[in-house]
C-alpha cells in the first residue's frame, strides 16, 4: 500500500509544465471516482462544489467537521493523491489554520489550497502578514505530522479585481514571494489566463504556478508552453452538472420532454465505480 508520505512526494513531483498537472475538480465521492477513472493523476476538491453538495454557500461557511468528513470519504474512494480546497482554512486565526491542517492530514489528503480572500472583513484580501502567519502555521502542522504537504497558496488579486490594475501583477508577485518564504509549495492565481500576464507571472514566481481554466482560456498545451505547471477547473464542472439538473427539471416540468438528459452516463458504468 502506498503511504500518505509517498503520495505527498508524488503529488509534488506532478507539478511540472511537461505535462501540466490537470485537475478536473471533484465535489463528492462519485465525481472523484469519475475523475480518477478518466485517467487523472490526482484528485482535487472544489470548495464551492463541496459546500453546495452539503447545503452550504461557498465562502468559509462550511462547517469544518463536514469538510473533513468529505475529504476523508474522497481519499478512501480513490488511489491517487488528493488535494483539498480548504478556502482560508476554516479558522479565524493562524493557530486555527494549523489545527485544520492537522485534521485534513488525518483525513488522508496530501495537498491543500489556502486562499488569501477575506470573506468576513472589510478588505477583499487578508493582509500579507496575516496570510503568511496562516501559511507558516499550516507548514508547521504538516511538519509535525511528518507529511510533505503541498500548500497551494491562492492569491485572489485578479479574481477579486484588487487595487489598481496597473499594479496588480507586481502585487501578485510580491505576495507570492512572501507566501513561498512562509512555507507555501506553489502559487494559485485564479482570475486571469491572458497569455502575456501568465508569462510574467511564471517568470516572476519561483514556484509552480496554478491557473483556473475554463471556456475561453488557452488550451492546456498552450499554457504548458508558457510554463504553467497546474490547471484547475474550480467549481465549473460542479456548476455544469447542476446546470444540467436544472435544465432537465425545467424541461420535464414544462414541455414534458427528456431530451436534456440524452447522452448521460449509463447507470451500470457509474454503479461499477463502487463495486
Amino acid at each position: 500500500m502506498t503511504s500518505q508520505q509517498d503520495k505527498a512526494k508524488l503529488f509534488h513531483a506532478l507539478h511540472t509544465n511537461d505535462p501540466v498537472l490537470v485537475l478536473a475538480n471533484a465535489w463528492d465521492v462519485a465525481s472523484a471516482r469519475i475523475v480518477e477513472s478518466a485517467g487523472a493523476a490526482a484528485v482535487a476538491t472544489t470548495s464551492a462544489g463541496v459546500a453546495w453538495s452539503l447545503g452550504y454557500p461557498d465562502g468559509d461557511a462550511l462547517e469544518l467537521d463536514r469538510a473533513v468528513d468529505l475529504i476523508a470519504r474522497v481519499v478512501a474512494a480513490v488511489d491517487v493523491p488528493v488535494t483539498a480546497d480548504i478556502e482560508s482554512g476554516y479558522a479565524d486565526d493562524a493557530a486555527g489554520v494549523g489545527r485544520t491542517i492537522g485534521r485534513v492530514l488525518a483525513a488522508g489528503a496530501v495537498g491543500v489550497n489556502l486562499e488569501d480572500a477575506d470573506h468576513g472583513g472589510d478588505a477583499p484580501l487578508l493582509t500579507v502578514a496575516d496570510q503568511t502567519e496562516r501559511i507558516a502555521a499550516a507548514r508547521a502542522a504538516a511538519d509535525d505530522a511528518g507529511i510533505a504537504l503541498y500548500i497551494n497558496a491562492r492569491i485572489d488579486t485578479y479574481l477579486r479585481s484588487v487595487g489598481d490594475p496597473a499594479g496588480r501583477l507586481q502585487e501578485t508577485i510580491d505576495r507570492a514571494g512572501a507566501y513561498l518564504e512562509a512555507g507555501a509549495s506553489g502559487i494559485f492565481v485564479p482570475g486571469t489566463t491572458e497569455q502575456a500576464t501568465v508569462a510574467k507571472l511564471v517568470a516572476g514566481i519561483a514556484a509552480p504556478v496554478n491557473l483556473l481554466v475554463g471556456p475561453g482560456a488557452p488550451s492546456v498545451p498552450e499554457l504548458g508552453k508558457l510554463g504553467v505547471a497546474r490547471v484547475s477547473a474550480g467549481s465549473s464542472i460542479a456548476a455544469a452538472a447542476y446546470s444540467l439538473a436544472r435544465a432537465a427539471a425545467i424541461e420535464m416540468a414544462t414541455s414534458g420532454g427528456y431530451e436534456t438528459i440524452t447522452g448521460e452516463l449509463e447507470y451500470g458504468s457509474i454503479n461499477a465505480l463502487f463495486g
